[in-house]
């Protein structure tokens, strides 16, 4: 007696079960593989925006972390809160972009594999880094000026910042690093 799946046939011939079973492991090896190579491409991935003046540049990887920041000579010039400013809307313009490209190295590496978990872990990516519209960027904030009523020293140099007084660590939120997808 056969049954609508073909199982009678298997349990007839055990070459052919065996067959089988060796191709659907190989299946299962083959899409690990390529789940494997997906992930090691997405965590080479790294991003780099600058702003737009060139006073800062950062770059994140996929899991959004900042790899590198550098500055520009122009960075110098602006005040510590300004600068706070730059740094902060270019890493956002970096990871912006992280969706797109983990997207991109999936579809290469898995084609329309799985596309149900591919598009759960995308809106949680897009969730977390949502991409930036474009919009007329803001001007920087001038640069302190130098003279006898600026706030530089004789020697051109912003002064450091006021001392703050120590925080209370009782109410600091902990470090979740549960929180990260990957």
């Amino acid at each position: 007696m056969t049954s609508a799946n073909g199982l009678g046939d298997l349990m007839r011939d055990p070459d052919e079960a065996e067959r089988r079973l060796d191709q659907w492991a190989q299946g299962l090896e083959d899409k690990a593989q390529r789940y494997a190579a997906a992930q090691e491409r997405t965590e080479q991935l790294r991003l780099t925006a600058s702003s737009s003046d060139g006073a800062v540049k950062v770059t994140v990887g996929a899991d959004g972390g900042v790899t590198a920041i550098e500055f520009g000579n122009k960075a110098r010039t602006y005040p510590l809160e300004e600068l706070s400013r730059q740094i902060l809307g270019t890493m956002h313009q970096a990871q912006s972009g992280i969706a797109t490209r983990v997207s991109e190295v999936m579809q290469e590496s898995l084609g329309d594999e799985d596309q149900e978990t591919r598009e759960l872990m995308l809106g949680t990516l897009r969730s977390r880094f949502p991409e930036i519209e474009e919009e007329e960027p803001t001007p920087p904030v001038p640069p302190a000026s130098s003279g006898p009523s600026g706030s530089t020293g004789s020697s051109g140099e912003i002064p450091p910042p006021p001392p703050q007084a120590p925080r209370d660590k009782r109410h600091e939120a902990p470090d979740d690093e549960e929180n990260s997808p990957w």
